[in-house]
């Protein structure tokens, strides 16, 4: 009897473990990957040094390692006294080199003729320094901006039209409708005016001439500038939505003006009859 209680013990036991196994099992296998949690746990790495020795493993993870932004160039300008550089090549404020110099002695001379130390050349070997007044600086700065304006942006097309101030009446308005089919497209043109020795046609009022005919959607990005002797150089931009909403507005105005003007020069002529 004593036997027989004993085994239906036995076997109650058994059963419920492997009911509580088949819980536990089917509990981990039905959990998502997302749910799942691995903890730290032991094993054993070779050490040269030890036979064997227990190491920590790091948890599983997938984030990914953050990357370093790109360092951004700094704006053309003063550097004041932050130079990370022992040894420097300056350039004194008339473009001349002054040759490999100290980092002190660099400063010591900023200091004398009340200078600023602008950097140029940061990847040269060493770097390239040069000694700068406040109005070099400042007219540098304004170089450098009217360049960057003038630049096409990336997927920006600029198209170039170049012709002589010569140019025949009938040749000017082909030339001009073409800039209005760029400029419809909103392509940057580029028109540079060339103008023969024996004349003397005023290129600017050239300029002007052609900017009136595309007066509704264009307007100057870079106004006219002589870059070399008989050669000026203009670049016309379509309009923004709002330059053109003021530009319709001030044409409609201008409009009702002339429009008023006219109602009173007959009312006064009517006037005189």
């Amino acid at each position: 009897m004593t036997t027989f209680c004993m085994m239906k013990l036995l076997c109650q036991a058994t059963s419920n473990e492997n009911r509580y196994a088949t819980k536990f099992f089917g509990t981990l296998l039905t959990q998502t990957p997302q749910k799942r949690v691995f903890s730290p746990f032991w094993m054993v790495l070779p050490d040269p040094r030890k036979s064997t020795v227990f190491g920590l493993a790091q948890p599983f993870c997938t984030a990914e390692k953050s990357h370093t932004e790109p360092k951004r160039k700094a704006a053309f300008g003063s550097v004041g006294r932050r130079i990370p550089y022992r040894i420097l090549h300056v350039i004194n404020q008339d473009g001349e080199s002054l040759g490999n110099m100290h980092r002190a002695e660099a400063l010591k001379l900023m200091d004398q003729h009340d200078l600023k130390l602008v950097l140029l050349r940061e990847n040269a070997e060493p770097p390239v320094y040069r000694l700068m007044t406040g109005q070099q600086i400042h007219e540098e700065q304004l170089k450098r901006a009217e360049k960057k304006k003038t630049s096409p942006n990336p997927g920006m097309v600029q198209k170039e039209l170049s012709f002589s101030s010569a140019i025949a009446k009938n040749d000017l308005e082909t030339k001009t409708k073409q800039i209005a089919q760029w400029i419809e497209k909103k392509y940057r043109v580029k028109v540079t005016i060339r103008q023969p020795k024996d004349s003397n046609t005023d290129m600017l009022t050239l300029f002007d001439q052609i900017l009136e005919t595309v007066s509704e959607k264009a307007t100057y990005l870079s106004k006219p500038k002589v870059t070399t002797e008989g050669v000026s150089t203009c670049i016309l931009r379509h309009m923004s939505d709002k330059e053109l909403k003021a530009y319709q507005k001030m044409e409609k105005q201008k409009n009702s003006t002339v429009k008023n003007d006219e109602n009173e020069d007959l009312k006064s002529s009517e006037l005189h009859q």
